[in-house]
This record gives structure tokens, C-alpha cells and sequence, in this order.
């Protein structure tokens, strides 16, 4: 078996099938208590608002789990969504065009992941500090650039993208299936998608068989930055409003989902659609507590300690995976 093969095998379909499996069980048990609990949870509108919800986070996360597949991490997804929308917000108001807007956005997006991905790659910045280095000249820009001020009131074309509806279905649901099966397709279904599970496997094993680590590498950056600036513009249009402080709490939540979805920080394991389940687990977490009226304040918390079990669980399952082979 050629190395290439020997690494990329880390990840298994199987494997992935019986791991999304549990996690839907998990939201089958979780959804029957929250029915249980409140006699709202299992309507029609809070359903939709719950998916809604979580197809923003993983918007986010999307982008995030590719990056942690390669053994990497992006901490400044949730800032630069605030940079993106601020930015993208100030030139559609400025110029009134929304083409001009989205092309703002996703530029910006798109600059910060290849700058994230030239930190790791050529300065050799390892990506815990090289993305949290980012995150705050993303903030301190972002707060010297809006000076204080809120912009708001954008057109109702560009506002459905938010917050509109297509067949009695969110739009961002739809965006949220569009992106979910062409970043399977990308993982699983081409060259360069084996090539960042191998890369998450064994780096120096990808980069002795072949694998151009470095391009790859900033591939999946400037990946992760672009669907930070997608999530801008929906937050964006769901808002109609931006100011400074609008990406602060995102980083959080998108890590989370990732993790929970099985996606392991160690890299070479995960799938979007794992994601995907991590994120609606959470948010059903988040909702049960609204519907429940728990103080909002305990979200971070509750956010934390998830966080934190999913990756003790991570960090048990390599253990137990290596000791076994």
C-alpha cells in the first residue's frame, strides 16, 4: 500500500456513517425531551427557526471543519464575519449595488484565509496563534473602521437572503444544503479532499508522498475565510443591520459544532455532515433553553462545558484508537 493510501484511509465511510448515526439519535433523544418539556418545541415554526439557526452556524463551521481535518484551527472565523459584513455593508450603503456587496464580502473573507494560510505556511506560525493573532487585528480594524456607528436599512431583494422564505423553507436552509453537499463532494469526492485527510493524518508522511502540503494548506484557510464571508452576508441580511461587535460571539458556537460533530482537533477525522448533526444538536440545546425561559446568560456557559466534553471524548477515542493499533 503506497503512503497516500495508508493515510487517507483514516478516514472510513463506515466509520463516518455509525459516527453521524449516534449523533442523530442523540438529537432524536434530545428532541423527544425538549417535546417532552415544551409543548412549543415540536411546532412547525420553532422547528424551522431551530434548522434556520443552525444552518448559520454552519455556514461557519463548514469552512472550520476543513481546516481542522488538516490538523489546523481558525479562531478568527467569528471575527472575520464581523470584518466581511461590516465592510460588505458599507459599500452596498454607499454604492447601492448588491453585487458589489457580496463580492465585498467574500473578497474580504477570502483575503483573510490566505493570510491566515500564508501565517501557517510560510511564516510557520502554528494556526492556534497565528488565527487568534488574526482575530483581534480583525477586531481592532473593525472597531477603528465603523467608529462607533450602526449601519443599517438594506434592500429587501438583498434582506430575503436572511431572512426570507422559498416554499414555506428558509433560504438559508437552502443555502445551508447547497454548501453541505458541494463540501462533501469536495472532502470526499476529490484528489485534493484525500489530499487534506492525509495531510490531518501525517503531515510529513502527505508531504514525502507527494502532497503539496503548503497549497493545500492555504487552500482550506482561504476556504474557511470565504464561508465566513458568506455567513456575513446572511447575518447581514437577517440583521439589516451592522455594527462592530456583530461576529464576537460566532467563534464559539461554529468550534463547537465542529467538534460535537466528530471532527477531531488531532486532524484526518470528521465529515461536514457530521457537522452539520453537531450543529443542530447545539442549537436545539440553545432553543430548549429559550423555550424553557433559562436566563440567556447561561448560554455561553452551557456552550463551554459541550465544548469542553466534546473534546475530552475526542482526546478518549484517540487514546482508545491507539492503543489498539
Amino acid at each position: 500500500m503506497s503512503a497516500p493510501s495508508a493515510v487517507v484511509r483514516r478516514w472510513s465511510p463506515s466509520t463516518d456513517v455509525a459516527a453521524i448515526g449516534y449523533r442523530l439519535l442523540v438529537i432524536v433523544a434530545l428532541g423527544a425531551a425538549l417535546a417532552l418539556s415544551s409543548d412549543a418545541f415540536l411546532t412547525p415554526s420553532n422547528l424551522l427557526n431551530v434548522l434556520r439557526q443552525a444552518s448559520l452556524t454552519f455556514l461557519i463551521a463548514s469552512g472550520l471543519t476543513i481546516v481542522i481535518l488538516t490538523a489546523g484551527l481558525d479562531l478568527s472565523v467569528g471575527a472575520n464575519v464581523g470584518f466581511s459584513a461590516c465592510i460588505a455593508g458599507t459599500v452596498m450603503q454607499a454604492t447601492g449595488s448588491i453585487t458589489l456587496g457580496v463580492a465585498t464580502a467574500l473578497a474580504c473573507g477570502a483575503v483573510v484565509g490566505v493570510s491566515n494560510g500564508l501565517m501557517v505556511t510560510l511564516l510557520r506560525i502554528p494556526p492556534f496563534i497565528a488565527t487568534y493573532g488574526m482575530l483581534w487585528v480583525l477586531l481592532g480594524t473593525t472597531y477603528w473602521f465603523m467608529g462607533g456607528q450602526t449601519i443599517h436599512g438594506f434592500p429587501p431583494s438583498f434582506r430575503a437572503l436572511g431572512s426570507g422564505y422559498f416554499l414555506g423553507v428558509p433560504i438559508p436552509i437552502y443555502l445551508m444544503a447547497v454548501f453541505l453537499i458541494a463540501g462533501t463532494a469536495f472532502t470526499h469526492h476529490t484528489v485534493a479532499g484525500h489530499q487534506v485527510y492525509a495531510i490531518g493524518a501525517n503531515s510529513e508522511v502527505a508531504r514525502l508522498s507527494g502532497i503539496p502540503v503548503r497549497a493545500r494548506l492555504i487552500l482550506v484557510y482561504v476556504l474557511s475565510g470565504a464561508m465566513a464571508g458568506l455567513a456575513a452576508l446572511v447575518y447581514l441580511a437577517r440583521l439589516n443591520s451592522v455594527e462592530a461587535d456583530i461576529g464576537e460571539s460566532l467563534t464559539l458556537p461554529a468550534i463547537t459544532a465542529a467538534l460535537v460533530g466528530g471532527t477531531s482537533l488531532f486532524g484526518g477525522v470528521g465529515s461536514l455532515w457530521g457537522t452539520l448533526t453537531g450543529a443542530v444538536i447545539l442549537t436545539m440545546v440553545l432553543n430548549g433553553m429559550n423555550l424553557l425561559l433559562i436566563d440567556a446568560t447561561w448560554q455561553p456557559l452551557v456552550t463551554g462545558v459541550i465544548l469542553l466534553a466534546a473534546v475530552w471524548i475526542d482526546i478518549v477515542t484517540r487514546q482508545r484508537t491507539e492503543a489498539r493499533s
